[in-house]
């Protein structure tokens, strides 16, 4: 294969695509179409603005609470609030239907609530726009549009005869026009990553791990691009007529994008449903209830529990013990209430991952599912995103929860008076400042990868694929 014969079929490509007056209006539209998506990804700092004010507040609360019980804060509580990761500029992926804060106090594990769509118009069924969408719907809708003629009409008119007796072989002909359909689906491309560059600068983003994903996820789109190209000039040297082959790539199109994402979500959610959220709650109040109420003075569980612990320390009474009793029993309900939770949750979460694992699988089959997947994920607004913030919350509600308990059995002394105004009933305020304030971490680069290697390993797939579909109908195409 000749190099200066492939550039020159690929520039030939280009310069009859761009004599064509349709091509202007296509990239006007997609230019009007990226300003809109990147003006609606700049929401992203007002509302990460607005979350780590409401953060502060809730940590000015909780600092600014006078001397009080333990046990009173533990249930005052705080917020957690999750922060938009700096990429969903680019991809929304699932933030507007997740929620982003959630109430924290002893006891009782409360859900994420407060999603954007929750308090917007119904327009948010019919899906944002944003940057990562356009590339991958409307993108292939262009290149299917682009390169559908690409060979069978030159067959049509005649023109592959002359470019066979002038010396260039099939394979040359069919990975020239794949290279340069591609080279104009760059220019498609590149727009949408300089945005995005622009506006992480503009926002003063420059952390390590932010440039690595967007890197990764410019090579993403550049092989879909590169697996469309090369599925475009099959389609177009398989097909009889241009109508076939425009017919063929847009019943592709529709399937790829609309049938079976929505085929395999609908089968996903059949085969393993999932419980309502009262039902959710209800069988963690039933299981807490099984195990003992920590409230409950005559609950048969604690009372063995406390006559155990009076045994160990040979004393007849809880006022008698060297730390405070309650403490101890709260700490306690809290391990045991959270524990079930903490089983419970895994059990909702694997039910949902059943549901999506047919729709991640069929991304070996179907591109578009496998960069969507991909693409959410290096943006950090994918499901796993999503579930590392609750599994924060909850480690950072417990952490609060116990560090209440274990004042309580160590500044409050066993030997209560009646009421709860005496000073030996309260601790300094120092110690609510002593705990550390929440603070969300996005997942690391490399457990991302690890999520989505089936969505990668399908890229590959594709990518191998393709170009051996094209080699492949190059020794068998034929000119008339």
């Amino acid at each position: 294969m000749r190099k200066e014969i492939l550039l020159l079929v690929a520039g030939q490509f280009w310069v009859s695509v761009f004599k064509s007056k349709a091509i202007y209006p296509i990239i006007g539209i997609m230019l009007v179409l990226l300003l809109y998506a990147a003006y609606s990804g700049l929401s992203y700092h007002d509302q990460n603005h607005f979350r780590t004010d409401h953060q502060n507040m809730a940590r000015e609360s909780w600092e600014g609470n006078p001397d009080k019980h333990p046990h009173r804060m533990a249930h005052f509580g705080t917020f957690a609030f999750r922060l938009k990761h700096p990429l969903s500029i680019f991809d929304f992926g699932q933030e507007s239907y997740t929620g982003n804060a959630v109430f924290l106090e002893a006891h009782r594990q409360n859900m994420v609530n407060f999603s954007e769509a929750g308090f917007s118009t119904g327009i948010l069924r019919f899906g944002e726009l944003h940057m990562a969408m356009i590339l991958q719907l409307i993108l292939p809708l262009i290149i299917f549009f682009i390169g559908y003629a690409a060979i069978v009409s030159d067959r049509e008119n005649g023109t592959l005869k002359i470019l066979l007796t002038q010396g260039a072989n099939w394979k040359e002909i069919l990975l020239g026009r794949s290279l340069g359909l591609l080279a104009i689906s760059a220019l498609f491309i590149l727009p949408f990553f300089i945005m995005t560059i622009v506006l992480l600068l503009g926002e003063g983003h420059a952390a390590s791990d932010e440039w690595g994903r967007l890197a990764m996820s410019s090579l993403t789109y550049l092989v879909f691009a590169v697996v469309l190209c090369l599925i475009t000039i099959a389609v177009s040297v398989s097909s009889r007529s241009s109508k076939n082959a425009l017919l063929k790539l847009l019943g592709l199109w529709l399937l790829m994008t609309v049938l079976l994402p929505r085929t395999s979500q609908a089968i996903g959610a059949y085969y393993h449903p999932t419980p309502t959220k009262l039902e959710f709650r209800a069988s963690i109040e039933e299981e807490v209830i099984q195990y003992g109420d920590s409230h409950n003075p005559n609950d048969p569980y604690f009372n063995a529990l406390k006559d155990s612990v009076l045994k160990v320390h040979k004393v007849g009474s809880v006022e008698e013990l060297p730390f405070n009793y309650g403490g101890f029993i709260m700490g306690q309900g809290e391990r045991i209430s959270a524990e079930i939770y903490k089983k419970h949750h895994n059990q909702l979460l694997d039910q949902y991952r059943n549901q999506n694992q047919l729709t991640r699988w069929l991304a070996i089959v179907n591109p578009y599912l496998a960069v969507k997947h991909l693409s959410m994920a290096l943006c950090g607004t994918d499901f796993e995103s999503y579930v590392d913030f609750q599994g924060q919350a909850e480690n950072y509600r417990y952490l609060l929860s116990q560090n209440m308990n274990e004042l309580q059995m160590k500044y409050i002394s066993p030997n209560k008076i009646s009421g709860s105004e005496g000073k030996t009933h309260v601790i300094d305020r120092k110690e609510w400042k002593a705990l550390p304030d929440f603070e969300h971490r996005f997942l690391p680069l490399g457990k991302v990868i690890k999520n989505e290697s089936i969505s990668i390993g399908s890229m590959v797939l594709w990518l191998t694929f393709s170009i051996g579909l094209v080699i492949s109908l190059s020794k068998n195409a034929k000119a008339i």
